[in-house]
């Protein structure tokens, strides 16, 4: 069975402390989504990222979610407070009590809390597809200051980057367009 994750598809990422974004269409992209599991009754999990970090966009307001990916009644909603949505939840045994095999990954940010998630879903085992074109990346993933001289990475580039070293090992990277749904 196939579950949809969404993560971390909050306000708080409209801040302008994360900086440029790729990807405008990335919500959008994950409505559909969510919209193509609740006509087939499919599982679905909202992540949602509840910083620790006084001053922080993802809390208060910045935890409310975005309209086109809101939960709707019985959708479980899993608060996390680090990148990966199995550290410190219970996603993991939530998943293996219905029978959830495969997982199909969107959202935010593409190098952090996604790629952390997808990393972990495969190591423990899941079959995971992440859809590239329901997720984004900031410029705020573009410091290169620990090396003098490299020249910061587009935010185009940080995204296609981060899906690149994740398609083949630890998912299938698609656009929600070649899905199968």
């Amino acid at each position: 069975m196939n579950a949809l994750l969404l993560i971390d598809l909050q306000t708080g990422f409209d801040d302008p402390v994360w900086g440029a974004r790729n990807n405008p269409q990335a919500e959008q992209v994950a409505g559909q989504l969510l919209a193509d599991w609740r006509a087939t009754s499919r599982p679905i999990f909202h992540i949602r990222h509840v910083s620790v970090e006084d001053g922080s966009p993802l809390i208060g307001t910045g935890l409310t979610f975005k309209p086109e990916v809101t939960p709707q009644s019985g959708e479980p909603v899993i608060d996390k407070s680090v990148n990966s949505a199995f550290i410190g939840t219970d996603l993991e045994a939530r998943l293996r009590d219905t029978g959830i095999t495969d997982l199909t990954i969107a959202g935010l940010t593409t190098p952090h809390c996604v790629s952390t998630t997808t990393r972990m879903a495969a190591n423990l085992g899941f079959g995971v597809t992440l859809v590239a074109d329901a997720c984004a990346a900031f410029t705020a993933n573009a410091d290169t200051s620990w090396n003098r001289g490299l020249a910061p990475l587009t935010v185009q580039q940080i995204h296609d980057t981060a899906l690149s070293h994740l398609h083949g090992e630890f998912a299938n990277v698609t656009m929600y367009d070649n899905l199968s749904r």
